[in-house]
């Protein structure tokens, strides 16, 4: 099921260099909270991650998830997206973190877990949007 369309001013935030925090939830039931870079493919949000790592692992249990994009500009200007993890695939992940390092940081990847890390791409579709400021 697809989600519902993002609005044209978030698509714009995700395009830009916009703080993003993604909720997962643990085994427990417990809230886990990870800051990231984030993108877009022009539908849904684009989180690029590390096999292994713990929201990975939450989301391949369970795929839902909250996300907030922050306005780099405005700080108290931002996006709440409840959504679900709709993709998760290791194709494109070393190119999309490249070029999420060059949005982000103005240069290539600097690799900071080592070249031997498996890049993921998490795909989110958006079931509620809230802006906020």
């Amino acid at each position: 099921m697809p989600g519902m369309d993002l609005p044209e001013e978030l698509l714009t935030l995700l395009r830009d260099r916009a703080t993003c925090y993604v909720a997962t939830t643990m085994p427990d039931g417990s809230p886990q909270l990870t800051q990231t870079w984030v993108d877009t493919d022009g539908t849904n949000i684009v989180i690029n991650t590390v096999e292994g790592f713990q929201k990975l692992r939450n989301v391949q249990r369970d795929p839902r998830v909250a996300v907030t994009v922050a306005d780099p500009a405005n700080p108290s200007r931002y996006f709440a997206v409840r959504g679900r993890v709709v993709s998760v695939t290791t194709e494109g992940g070393e190119e999309g973190i490249e070029a999420l390092a060059q949005k982000y940081l103005g240069g290539p990847y600097p690799w900071f877990g080592g070249r031997d890390q498996t890049r993921v791409v998490v795909t989110v579709a958006a079931d509620r949007v809230h802006a906020v400021g």
